[in-house]
């Protein structure tokens, strides 16, 4: 059987692509990984040829297409149920999925003004009041989910909600935040990942440059 094969985009900017990316290789969910990159604005036409939306990350999976980032991570773990990507705790999955989803639908102010960019230069960014809720929300979520459970992750072990929020621990890190330590010490147990050091390594050697993308 065939591993499935995960559609991403440019690994210095592809936030949407680095959530699945880095959930299934943290689990150990093996896949065959295709890069297409966009250096262009508004994306790469070469997308629509595999991508239903015309975007990045898509899986195909045993002649299955799915597309968007959580509907991926949620088909890998119910695929792989011991990857431990959904809890196994019933209040924690849900937890895990709220999280997620609110991940999904919130924090437009920070994920607008603050592109994910893993060769950018550690500094601060003009910070607005919406800039600024946008990250004390993440914080208290995020503090709140650590204090709930004995770590090293949010709900414990490596898990979706990990993975949805990784893109922000690089936003909260290279736009240079101020944030509580232990925020800082559970964004540097996510830096420490392997999987992180290889999607990072990778990013820096891309030689695409987005204008867009660059704050």
């Amino acid at each position: 059987m065939a591993d499935p094969v995960l559609y991403i985009g440019n690994k210095n900017y592809s936030s949407w692509s680095f959530r699945p990316w880095i959930g299934m290789r943290a689990a150990g969910i093996p896949f065959e990984e295709r890069l297409i990159p966009f250096d262009m604005a508004g994306g790469n036409p070469a997308f629509k040829a595999f991508s239903p939306t015309g975007k990045v990350p898509v899986l195909v999976d045993e002649g299955a297409t799915i597309w968007e980032s959580l509907a991926i991570l949620d088909h890998v773990a119910r695929k792989h149920p011991d990857s431990g990507l959904w809890p196994d705790d019933p209040v924690l999955r849900s937890r895990a999925m709220a999280m997620s989803s609110e991940m999904v639908s919130s924090f437009h102010a920070l994920r607008s003004a603050c592109p994910m960019n893993m060769r950018r230069k550690r500094m601060p960014i003009a910070q607005t009041p919406a800039l600024l809720a946008d990250v004390a929300r993440i914080q208290v979520l995020w503090r709140e989910s650590l204090d709930q459970n004995s770590g090293p992750f949010l709900l414990g072990g490596f898990s979706i909600a990990d993975a949805m929020y990784a893109p922000i621990v690089n936003r909260l890190d290279v736009y240079a935040f101020n944030i509580h330590q232990d925020v800082s010490d559970y964004m540097a147990r996510m830096k420490a990942l392997p999987a992180w050091g290889e999607w990072v390594t990778a990013a820096r050697a891309e030689p695409w440059i987005v204008e867009e993308e660059e704050a």
